[in-house]
């Protein structure tokens, strides 16, 4: 069981409290390993959950996308938001139905986003999404061009209500169930990349080794 205290009570895990996680390095670990985080908000008495990239600059998570978009108008209002981060790392089969399991490390976060004005912290934070996602690939495309800075928005939210929820390991079966002529335990997963297409229009055919090398669990 983790000691540490959780920020605030709603960040506070009640289900299973000693799944719970509070260490700033937990958090980071599954937020930099993940690639998709959900952002949950009310608008008029309408909730909403989307889907979308982030990046994270050490204490601080970034969102960005169209002036356009419904969510990042709404957000940079300062509404109150919710957003998750879920690896799934594993199914669990038990000699039951009712103990199948998953294996996973979850991040949820509570707070209010804000518009990122400052062009050089956009900069900062559009880099990080591109890291995030293929490290090593910000020093070797071409940089945003001032309509596409102007055509962006970037949204920041503190990492300061932040809980991760982890569990590993095999079944808790019934102690009765262990006489069962079943097969349990584990199927790990974990997203793997197959191999690269080049785009028909390549003009060279050297392929970076974060392109042929690529994977998402950090060793």
């Amino acid at each position: 069981m983790y000691q540490q205290e959780p920020p605030s009570q709603r960040t506070t895990i009640k289900r299973i409290p000693q799944r719970g996680n509070y260490e700033r390095d937990t958090i980071y670990e599954i937020l930099d390993e993940g690639l998709i985080c959900y952002v949950g908000f009310v608008v008029d008495g309408q909730p909403f959950v989307i889907p979308t990239a982030y990046g994270r600059v050490d204490d601080t998570l970034y969102i960005h996308g169209s002036p356009a978009s419904r969510m990042l108008r709404s957000l940079q209002q300062g509404i109150d938001i919710c957003v998750t981060v879920t690896l799934l790392d594993g199914l669990v089969l038990a000699r039951s139905a009712f103990h199948h399991s998953m294996n996973y490390r979850s991040v949820v976060v509570f707070g209010t986003a804000t518009l990122v004005q400052d062009a050089e912290q956009k900069l900062v934070a559009l880099r990080a999404f591109t890291e995030h996602v293929i490290p090593g690939r910000w020093q070797e495309v071409r940089s945003p061009s001032r309509s596409e800075l102007a055509g962006t928005l970037v949204l920041s939210l503190p990492l300061v209500e932040a809980s991760a929820k982890v569990r590993t390991g095999g079944p808790n079966d019934d102690a009765a169930d262990y006489d069962l002529l079943v097969w349990a335990g584990e199927i790990p997963l974990q997203l793997t990349a197959t191999t690269p297409i080049a785009d028909s229009r390549l003009l060279s055919q050297i392929e970076p080794t974060y392109v042929s090398h690529y994977k998402r669990r950090r060793d």
